[in-house]
C-alpha cells in the first residue's frame, strides 16, 4: 500500500507543478497549507516510508517521504529557473556531509543514511520557502499557516488538559516536542504583529502558542518562551520604536503577568504528583554516558546510533542510567552532546553553525534595513532560533523531522526575506533597488486576498 501511495503522489506531482505554474495567484493559499502541514503530518499520516525499520532505536527509522516534501518539490519546479537559487543552505549541507561521512564509523551504515535522507529533505524545504518568498505575499501566508497549526495543537492540548493530562502534548506525542515547536510560531508572529497595523489573526499566534506552552507544564519551555517574548519586544523597539510597539509591549508584559499564576499552577500540579525518585538524576546519567562516548570516539559513532552504542558498549551501565526500557531507549537530553557523540567534535561545530549562522544573517539584515518592516519578522525568526538553540541544551528533539521542518521553514523565510531586501546584493545595486524594496514591503503588509 505504501508503494501505491508513493506512486500516486509522484504521478500527480507533474500536474500540480503545471497548475501552480499557471496559477501563481493561488500561491498564498498553497503556502498556508505548507505552513500548517508540519503540525499534522503524523496525526493525519501524511507520510510514507519506502524503507522502514520500525524497531530501530534511533530517531530516524527509515527512508521517509511526506506530502510536505512533494509540495516543496512542486514549489521549486513551478518557479522560473533563474529564481531557484536559495541562500543559507550551506550550513545544513555541510552538516549533512558530516553525517554522511559518519557512516564509516558504524556497522549499520544504512541507519545513518536514514538521517542523511531526512536532512536532504530539509534542504529541499529551505529552498522551496526561500524561492517562494520572492512573492511578497508568501511570508504572511506562511505565517498564517504556522499559526493555524499551533492553534490546532493548542485546542488539542486544552482538550487533553480537560481530560486530566498533567502535561498536554497536543497530537505530537510529547510535551517537550510541542514546546520546542511553539518557539517557531510565537516570536515571528509577535514580531509581525509589531510591524503591521493589519493584525487581525496575528494575535492568535502568541495567544495560542503561549496557551500550548503553559499546558506543557515544562519548566524549560515556559522559561524560554517568556524570555523570548521579552527579547522580541525589546529588539523590535530598539530597532524601530513606535507608539504601537510600546502598546503591544505593555499588553505582552501584562499577558505574561496574567499567565504566570496559571503556569505556576500547572507546574505545581505536575510536581505534586511525581513520585519520589530517590535522588536519581536521569539527565545527569545520560550526559555522563554521552561524554564518555565522545571521549572514546572523538570522530563520532555514526549518526542515528547513540542508543545502540550507549547500550551495547556499556556506556549506559557505567553512567548509571536506569535499566528500564524508557530510559535505555532514550537519547541524551542535549542536542549538542548528541551531535558530538554521533559525529565527533567536527559534528558539534557544524551543528552550532547550523543554528548560529541564519540567526546572525537575520539580525544583521534587520539592523541594516531599519526602515523596512520586514526586518521585524527577521528579528522574530532570529529570536526563535536563539530560544531553540538554548532549549537544545536540555532536549535532543531538534533531530526529529517535525522540529527540523519548522527549522527549515524559519531558515527559508530568513533567506527569502533577506534576499528580497537586498542583503546579498552589491552595494551599488542595493542602493538602486531601495525604492522597489520599499514597495515590496508595503505590498507584504497588505492582507492576503481570500486567505485570512
Amino acid at each position: 500500500m505504501k508503494w501505491v501511495a508513493l506512486l500516486a503522489v509522484l504521478a500527480l506531482l507533474p500536474a500540480f507543478i503545471g497548475w501552480l505554474r499557471a496559477n501563481q495567484r493561488h500561491l498564498p493559499r498553497v503556502m498556508v497549507v505548507f505552513g500548517a502541514m508540519p503540525f499534522v503530518i503524523s496525526t493525519w499520516h501524511l507520510l510514507v516510508a519506502p524503507i522502514s525499520w520500525a524497531y530501530w532505536p534511533g530517531f530516524v527509522k527509515g527512508v521517509e517521504v511526506t506530502l510536505l516534501d512533494a509540495l516543496a518539490v512542486a514549489l521549486i519546479l513551478s518557479a522560473p529557473a533563474k529564481r531557484r537559487r536559495a541562500h543559507l543552505r550551506w550550513p545544513l549541507l555541510v552538516y549533512t556531509a558530516l553525517v554522511l561521512l559518519s557512516m564509516l564509523q558504524n556497522d549499520v551504515p544504512m541507519s545513518t543514511f536514514f538521517y542523511v535522507w531526512q536532512l536532504l529533505r530539509m534542504a529541499l524545504v529551505i529552498t522551496a520557502v526561500a524561492v517562494s518568498c520572492r512573492d511578497p505575499r508568501t511570508p504572511r501566508a506562511l505565517m498564517l499557516g504556522l499559526i493555524l497549526g499551533i492553534c490546532f495543537q493548542a485546542v488539542m492540548s486544552v482538550k487533553a488538559h480537560a481530560e486530566g493530562a498533567l502535561q498536554a502534548a497536543g497530537t505530537l506525542g510529547h510535551q517537550n516536542l510541542l514546546g520546542m515547536l511553539t518557539h517557531f510560531v510565537i516570536f515571528p508572529s509577535l514580531a509581525m504583529l509589531l510591524a503591521t497595523k493589519r493584525s487581525r489573526w496575528l494575535w492568535l499566534g502568541p495567544i495560542a502558542g503561549l496557551t500550548a506552552v503553559v499546558l506543557t507544564a515544562s519548566r524549560a519551555t515556559i522559561g524560554f518562551s517568556a524570555a523570548g517574548v521579552v527579547l522580541t519586544l525589546l529588539l523590535s523597539i530598539m530597532r524601530q520604536p513606535s507608539a504601537r510597539k510600546t502598546t503591544v509591549a505593555v499588553a505582552g508584559v501584562l499577558s505574561l503577568v496574567v499567565a504566570a499564576p496559571v503556569a505556576y499552577a500547572t507546574l505545581g500540579a505536575r510536581f505534586s504528583k511525581q513520585a519520589d525518585d530517590g535522588g536519581y538524576d536521569e539527565r545527569a546519567a545520560f550526559e555522563r554516558a554521552a561524554k564518555a562516548i565522545v571521549h572514546d570516539h572523538p570522530l563520532g559513532i555514526g549518526g542515528n546510533h547513540y542508543v545502540v552504542v550507549a547500550n551495547t558498549q556499556g556506556y549506559s551501565d557505567r553512567a548509571g542510567v536506569a535499566a528500564v526500557y524508557g530510559s535505555r531507549s532514550a537519547h541524551v537530553h542535549n542536542a549538542y552532546l548528541l551531535s558530538a557523540a554521533e559525529m565527533g567534535y567536527t559534528g558539534i561545530a557544524a551543528f552550532v553553525v547550523l543554528l548560529l549562522w541564519p540567526m546572525v544573517v537575520a539580525l544583521r539584515c534587520a539592523w541594516r534595513f531599519r526602515r523596512d518592516p520586514r526586518g521585524d519578522v527577521l528579528l522574530g525568526l532570529a529570536v526563535a532560533l536563539v530560544m531553540v538553540s538554548l532549549h537544545s541544551l536540555f532536549e535532543w528533539i531538534f533531530v526529529v523531522y517535525v522540529t527540523q521542518y519548522l527549522y527549515a521553514i524559519a531558515v527559508g523565510l530568513i533567506a527569502g526575506i533577506a534576499a528580497d531586501m537586498g542583503f546579498w546584493a552589491p552595494r551599488r545595486k542595493r542602493a538602486v533597488a531601495a525604492p522597489d524594496r520599499h514597495d515590496a514591503a508595503e505590498s507584504a503588509a497588505e492582507p492576503i486576498p481570500n486567505v485570512a
